[in-house]
C-alpha cells in the first residue's frame, strides 16, 4: 500500500454535504479492478472513482485524463456526478486540459467538460436505449411507486450506460410524495420527474429556482436505494424530455428534497443541439489515502 491523493467532493450543490458525495482517488495507478472494487464498497458511498492517465488512443483523441468509476458490486461505463466531481478535483488538484474543454476518457469514450463561472458541466452522452417503455412495465412501475397509472403521463427508456427507465408524473409535489415499493421495483432502474407547473409548459413560474423535482430509485445492496443528485440521469432525461416538448431547452431541475439534500442541476441545449448537464461541486476532504 502507499499513500495516494484523495479528496471527497460533494457534487451538484455550493453547499457542504448537501448534494451527492464521490470518493474521488487522484492516483489510480497500478491498482487492480479488485482493489478498486474493493474501496469502493469499504467507502459505503453511491460512488468512487480512480484517476489514471489516458490510454494511448485516448491521448491521440485528446483526453485530459481517464476515470475508472465503481459502485458498491460493480464498474459503471458512465455516471454524470463522478464525471463533474472528478473533474472538479483534477482542476483542484492542478490538472490543465490541453484545449478549451476539458476531455474525460472513461467506459462510454471521450466526454467534454466545460467550465463556466462556479459551475463545471459535462455534454450529454448520446443516449443507448430510447423510446417508449413496455405497457407490462409502466403499470410495474405505477404500482411499485404507488401510483395510478393514469398519473404516469409519459414514459421512455433513458439508457446511457446506466439503464434508467424514466416516468413523468403529473407534478413535483407528487414526485416528493413517493413511497416506492422496492419489492415490486426490484431490478429496476427508475428516474422520476415532475414539472412546478402543467406538464408541456414546464418553466412558466419565473418565480421557482427550479423548474423540475427529480428522483432516482435503483437497486442496492440492501434493497431499493435512492440517489440524493444523478448526473447521467438528469442527462438522459433532458434528452428525452427537451426532445419531446415536454421541457424548455434550458432548465434547473432539483433533486435530493426528500432526502434533506439540495442538489441543483443545470440544463441547456446549446445552438448546436448538444445538451450541458451541469452543477457546482465543494471539496469536503482533501488528504491522502492507503491504497
Amino acid at each position: 500500500m502507499i499513500l495516494r491523493p484523495f479528496q471527497q467532493v460533494d457534487v451538484f450543490t455550493d453547499t457542504p454535504y448537501r448534494g451527492n458525495p464521490l470518493a474521488v482517488v487522484l492516483d489510480g495507478s497500478g491498482l487492480s479492478t479488485d482493489a478498486m472494487q474493493h474501496f469502493t464498497n469499504w467507502t459505503n458511498l453511491s460512488e468512487c472513482t480512480f484517476l489514471l492517465p489516458p490510454t494511448a488512443e485516448g491521448l491521440a483523441a485528446g483526453a485530459d485524463y481517464r476515470v475508472r468509476i465503481f459502485c458498491p458490486g460493480r464498474e459503471l461505463p458512465f455516471a454524470g456526478h463522478p464525471t463533474l466531481g472528478s473533474c472538479h478535483a483534477w482542476l483542484a488538484a492542478g490538472g490543465t486540459p490541453r484545449g478549451e474543454h476539458v476531455v474525460q476518457e472513461c467506459g462510454v469514450g471521450l466526454v467534454r467538460i466545460r467550465r463556466e463561472a462556479n459551475r463545471l458541466a459535462f455534454a450529454a452522452p448520446p443516449l443507448i436505449k430510447s423510446g417508449p417503455l413496455p405497457e407490462e412495465e409502466v403499470q410495474l412501475i405505477a404500482r411499485g411507486l404507488g401510483v395510478a397509472r393514469s398519473d404516469i403521463v409519459e414514459h421512455a427508456w433513458c439508457d446511457n450506460g446506466p439503464n434508467w427507465r424514466g416516468v413523468l408524473l403529473r407534478s413535483a409535489e407528487q414526485v416528493l410524495a413517493l413511497r416506492p415499493d422496492g419489492a415490486v421495483l426490484a431490478g429496476l432502474d427508475i428516474g422520476v420527474v415532475g414539472p412546478r407547473g402543467k406538464v408541456g409548459v414546464a418553466g412558466t413560474r419565473e418565480q421557482e429556482d427550479t423548474q423540475f423535482e427529480v428522483r432516482a430509485f435503483f437497486p442496492g445492496n440492501n434493497g431499493l436505494c435512492e440517489d440524493p443528485v444523478t448526473g447521467s440521469l438528469n442527462a438522459a432525461l433532458a434528452q428525452w424530455l427537451i426532445g419531446a416538448g415536454l421541457a424548455p431547452e434550458r432548465y434547473v431541475a432539483a433533486q435530493g428534497t426528500a432526502m434533506a439534500r439540495r442538489g441543483r442541476v443545470h440544463v441547456e441545449r446549446d445552438a448546436t443541439g448538444t445538451i450541458w448537464i451541469g452543477g457546482a461541486s465543494v471539496t469536503c476532504i482533501d488528504g491522502q489515502v492507503r491504497l
